[in-house]
């Protein structure tokens, strides 16, 4: 699930901060940066960030800002002098400020003083480490119980949908029996009744969704338990949507009743929303 998390630790000479940023994945995909300095410490900072995350395209960031009026880069003179001479032997006129401008800007003008790593000092940062690491967390459970929220109250609505259904199923069997009736009188031919309610009950069979109603209400409990368990379940949850797609999917087929198709209408739309969202916990 996305997420993202931030601390910061001023030092006496420099200031830390790190950033966690997290995107939907099935895997982990991590990404580190980190100064040069604090490179050595690259492999041992990725196993503690596996072991926490797990999964999600993450891209972990440390920042140093050098806060200290001393700076670790020097103007290194030599080299600065000698393009300053070379470029008098092309141009002998040029201006000695406008020479000085440029040969800063060339190759190895700085030199770069790199310290000694600080093991102390890591230990201080790995303190924050943790931190932004557990803000992010913190963030992915707020995300996941917002998206929870949401699961609920769909699947509320999809039950909600299915008493509606049931109560139309009723008058929709009543409605096939007395059209079909209807349309044998229009054709003014006589009607065996015992061959009549035969066929109806034939007929009144093919529509039946008694069946495709309690797997539904199946897979809808199913989903809520699966919804409350602790382990990684977004793939369970995108099985059970779909089966629960089948069963709408067939009742809409067999409805042969306007009303009811536009419930099982809304109960799609219901669905499509909840796999959309389950995208975001896979």
């Amino acid at each position: 699930m996305t997420g993202f998390g931030k601390a910061c630790l001023q030092l006496p000479t420099k200031k830390i901060t790190i950033e966690v940023k997290s995107l939907n994945s099935k895997n982990l995909d991590l990404n580190v940066r980190l100064p040069l300095s604090y490179r050595e410490k690259e492999l041992a900072l990725r196993n503690q960030i596996a072991l926490e995350l797990e999964r999600g395209k993450v891209d972990f960031s440390l920042f140093c800002e050098i806060t200290a009026e001393e700076t670790s880069s020097k103007i290194n003179a030599p080299i600065v002098l000698a393009y300053i001479e070379q470029m008098k032997a092309i141009i002998p006129n040029a201006d000695a400020t406008e020479l000085m401008k440029m040969a800063v800007r060339m190759p190895d003008a700085l030199k770069v003083e790199r310290n000694d790593f600080d093991e102390a000092e890591w230990k201080e940062i790995e303190v924050v480490i943790k931190e932004a690491i557990q803000n992010m967390k913190a963030f992915r459970v707020s995300e996941g119980k917002s998206l929870e929220d949401d699961f609920r109250a769909r699947i509320g609505n999809i039950f909600s949908y299915m008493e509606q259904v049931s109560l139309l199923d009723k008058e929709r069997i009543v409605s096939v029996k007395e059209r079909l009736r209807t349309n044998l009188m229009e054709l003014q031919l006589t009607i065996d009744e015992n061959r009549f309610e035969q066929e109806v009950i034939y007929y009144l069979e093919k529509l039946d969704i008694t069946e495709e109603k309690v797997r539904l209400a199946k897979h809808l409990d199913y989903f809520l338990e699966t919804l409350s368990g602790n382990e990684a379940n977004g793939r369970k949850l995108g099985f059970i949507a779909q089966e629960m797609g089948r069963e709408i999917n067939t009742m809409g087929s067999k409805s042969n009743h306007a009303e009811m198709q536009q419930i099982v209408v809304r109960m799609k739309d219901e669905l499509e929303k909840i796999k959309e969202q389950v995208l975001n916990v896979l």
